[in-house]
């Protein structure tokens, strides 16, 4: 074992990785390489457990920004038709759903800049309702301010979902719209909201290998690290300026997995976008390689994903198994949670009526 194996399997969390140590790494050879994130990966979680998460567009199409990966963004012709905000009783009917096919968090995403505020009033039952189920939320709406970072905590969200997509140095050939810092500003804002944190990015947009490199070292920097990392092989939609980039060799993926959980040993490393396109060979070697999350259903955002039958007929395989979240209530605590709410409701309402009473 080398002296930087030994060191990052029992370390605290480093936030000061340099381009020099990241690439070395990279630079490992592959089984190498493997053999130390496996490592890392047992001294910090149950090697064979997945956390299982699903997500719905709430609110699809036609957003302002002109990231160049992006089917929604409404810069270029993808044919995707623009939907308004969902109401929030099917955003429940699909969070009930996703709870019985075993998903422990439930992600919702809408196709803004930022929200609005009289949108973020709908997106807040949204959380209260899908929180009431059990299930972790998580959501992605873009830029959020101060005060609508506090809302959604207040409502009761877990997650915000911001990518950092790529490295500081690639970015503007991917996004002109909004910038790096722009996004560091929206994570900042979020954890200062007492909310966690789930960024990662999406490999194969042309990048070279230092961007990977560098696109780590960012979000290593965060402190803490993003609680979730969502790494992403692009999903090349027709209509997009990347859709005809050249693919990303699958050993680089899977290199950028294993690097990503030696230098963040604590987070989540979610295996997302692209699983679809993906042998089952390359997602076993990501899960080796340390990635312990995914999205599971048919459908991301606007793109398609392995279907849930195919998921479990993996796992299976692998020997591997849903993560159990503590966040998540049995029915019992659930049922015995809401009757106190309704209690606290009723009691509200007694002492409303009172107080109307005195005043007459």
């Amino acid at each position: 074992m080398t002296a930087t194996a030994a060191n990052t399997q029992t370390a605290a969390p480093r936030h000061d990785w340099t381009l020099d140590e990241i690439n070395a790494l990279f630079a490992l050879p592959f089984n190498d390489l493997l053999f130390q994130a496996q490592q890392v990966h047992r001294a910090h979680f149950d090697a064979n457990a997945v956390q299982i998460s699903t997500l719905l567009s709430i609110k699809t199409g036609a957003c302002p920004e002109d990231c160049k990966y992006c089917p929604q963004s409404g810069h270029y012709n993808t044919q995707l038709e623009k939907e308004k905000l969902l109401e929030v009783e099917k955003v429940v009917e699909q969070a009930k759903a996703a709870k019985a096919a075993g998903a422990s968090r439930f992600c919702m995403g809408a196709a803004w800049r930022s929200p609005r505020d009289k949108d973020l009033v709908m997106v807040e039952e949204m959380v209260r309702q899908v929180k009431a189920l059990g299930l972790e939320t998580c959501m992605t709406l873009g830029m959020v301010d101060s005060d609508q970072a506090s809302r959604l905590a207040t409502a009761g969200l877990d997650y915000y979902n911001h990518n950092l997509d790529t490295s500081p140095d690639y970015y503007g050939e991917i996004i002109t719209t909004r910038t790096f810092s722009d996004r560091l500003d929206t994570l900042a804002t979020v954890r200062e909201a007492g909310m966690k944190v789930c960024s990662g990015g999406i490999l194969g947009m042309g990048e070279e290998a230092q961007d990977r490199s560098a696109l780590l070292q960012q979000l290593a920097k965060l402190s803490p690290h993003p609680e979730s990392v969502p790494i992403n092989m692009l999903v090349k939609v027709p209509g997009t300026p990347l859709e005809n980039v050249e693919d990303l060799d699958p050993i680089e993926f899977i290199r950028a997995i294993a690097v990503a959980r030696i230098m963040m040993p604590q987070s989540h490393v979610r295996l997302s976008a692209g699983r679809e396109q993906m042998s089952e060979s390359t997602q076993s070697l990501a899960f080796l390689a340390g990635a312990n999350s995914i999205f599971y259903g048919d459908k991301l955002l606007t793109t398609g994903n392995p279907q849930a039958d195919l998921d479990r007929a993996l796992f299976a395989k692998l020997g591997l198994h849903p993560e159990r979240r503590e966040t998540c209530e049995d029915d019992a605590i659930h049922a015995q949670r809401l009757a106190q709410q309704a209690e606290q409701h009723a009691r509200a309402e007694r002492v409303a009526e009172l107080a109307v009473d005195a005043s007459v």
